[in-house]
């Protein structure tokens, strides 16, 4: 459950791994704090956590069980954020999702972790290179965290939109294939873009204004900084939803002249074959008295008319594009 537990002092970070019984007195020291991270705790595990930090009981609740949309919420004078990751799975051409969420109090930042595309690895030791960053507090952890979330948004926009390139050139290609599928999987990985993303402006606008408890006016433009990153994202994955629901459009209309165009073939080849067929079933009656039956010509010139029949006919079809 516990990923890892370290306290740091003036921004740096004390050696070993900090017990959990260990938190309080930890958090109570002058110019330190406490980073635990934990990866998909159950409630049981959880409660331990909670005890120790002294979190309040909806926000355990939404951190056990996750699948909550980004937010931010402030409980007895601790910050609670929620956020979503995403990571651009090129062989499978899908997004994954996954969750993070952030506890930061008096002394303390408590990150629970859930699925695979929210490891943070690289942000702790990132951020044990800076201790000057380290050094004011909590606000630190929470800022380089959501920075990392939404850099992990460009990748995957790009990915989405390299697969829309690749689906218009599909459409509009002779082939004869039909995206359809392809492009329906895409508008519903941009839509869950759209959800991680487009919630997490607000709040990024309250983190930004200098007003969250815990953390120090001087993030304030860090915190804009990232604001105008998600911006940018936000404005893409609605590009993409606008472009794609176009390529639908454009995908069914390519259909609807491919249909006509192979009902009109049909309808050519039908008209040719007709003449053939009406002129052999005249002659295929068997009546005694009927024209030519006693001419030597007879059978070359009847075959000779529908040959040339046939013959004009598609003649006439080509000109008009019907073959």
């Amino acid at each position: 459950m516990i990923v890892d537990s370290a306290l740091y002092t003036d921004g740096v970070r004390e050696p070993g791994t900090l017990p959990l019984d260990a938190v309080p007195d930890a958090c109570r020291r002058d110019n330190a704090f406490v980073w635990l991270g934990l990866y998909e705790p159950s409630e049981d595990e959880f409660d331990s956590v909670r005890r120790e930090f002294q979190l309040h009981e909806l926000a355990v609740e939404d951190a056990v069980k996750a699948h909550q949309r980004p937010k931010l919420e402030i409980f007895d004078e601790t910050i609670f954020m929620v956020l979503k990751t995403a990571r651009y799975c090129e062989d499978t051409e899908t997004v994954e999702f996954g969750e993070i969420l952030i506890f930061v109090g008096d002394g303390f930042v408590v990150v629970v972790r859930h699925g695979l595309a929210s490891e943070l690895t690289d942000v702790r030791r990132r951020l044990e290179e800076r201790p000057d960053r380290l050094r004011q507090g909590p606000g630190a952890v929470l800022h380089a965290i959501v920075d990392h979330v939404v850099d992990g948004y460009g990748p995957v926009v790009d990915g989405i939109e390299d697969d829309i390139g690749e689906v218009e050139r599909s459409v509009f290609s002779d082939d004869g294939n039909n995206p359809v599928e392809r492009i329906y999987m895409l508008k519903r990985e941009v839509l869950e873009m759209h959800l991680a993303s487009a919630p997490l402006v607000q709040p990024l606008e309250k983190l930004a204004s200098g007003s969250c408890p815990k953390v120090a006016p001087e993030f304030s433009p860090y915190f804009r900084d990232v604001h105008d990153h998600l911006l940018r994202v936000t404005s893409a994955v609605q590009n993409d939803r606008d472009l794609l629901t176009s390529v639908l459009e454009a995908n069914l209309t390519r259909v609807s002249v491919r249909q006509n165009e192979d009902m009109r073939k049909i309808s050519a080849w039908i008209a040719i074959a007709a003449v053939p067929t009406a002129v052999a079933a005249i002659y295929g009656m068997n009546f005694e008295h009927m024209p030519e039956l006693d001419s030597p010509a007879g059978y070359p010139l009847v075959l000779a008319f529908m040959a040339l029949i046939c013959v004009y006919l598609y003649y006439r079809f080509r000109r008009s594009g019907w073959l």
